[in-house]
């Protein structure tokens, strides 16, 4: 069965900066791991998180929730200037659909 640091949002990117390879976790953004192939970024940045999560643990601290099992309602506020909120509505008032329907299908693409 899979851990809790098995479920966090790894990612492998190149930084231009360091000439290496840097992994990193969504969930604990000040962590960071440099290394020299991307296999080894992702090693490590899991090491790290491993390490930090039994610190957490220790110290009686609340250890973040995996993006991955969150449950999302599907519902956030977004505020945009009123001249794209104009342009919205017109949109979706000319295609006949919500608004939400249109923003949404932007926010997907």
């Amino acid at each position: 069965m899979a851990t809790i640091k098995d479920k966090y949002s790894y990612r492998v990117t190149w930084s231009e900066d360091d000439q290496e390879y840097v992994g990193l976790c969504a969930e604990f953004p000040g962590l960071s791991w440099l290394a020299a192939t991307p296999e080894a970024a992702l090693k490590g940045i899991r090491k790290a998180v491993a390490s930090v999560i039994t610190d957490m643990q220790h110290n009686d601290e609340t250890i973040p929730e995996p993006l991955a099992t969150k449950r999302y309602s599907g519902k956030f506020m977004v505020r945009v200037p009123p001249d794209i909120h104009r342009k919205l509505a017109i949109q979706a008032a000319e295609n006949g659909v919500s608004l939400n329907r249109i923003a949404s299908t932007k926010l997907s693409q």
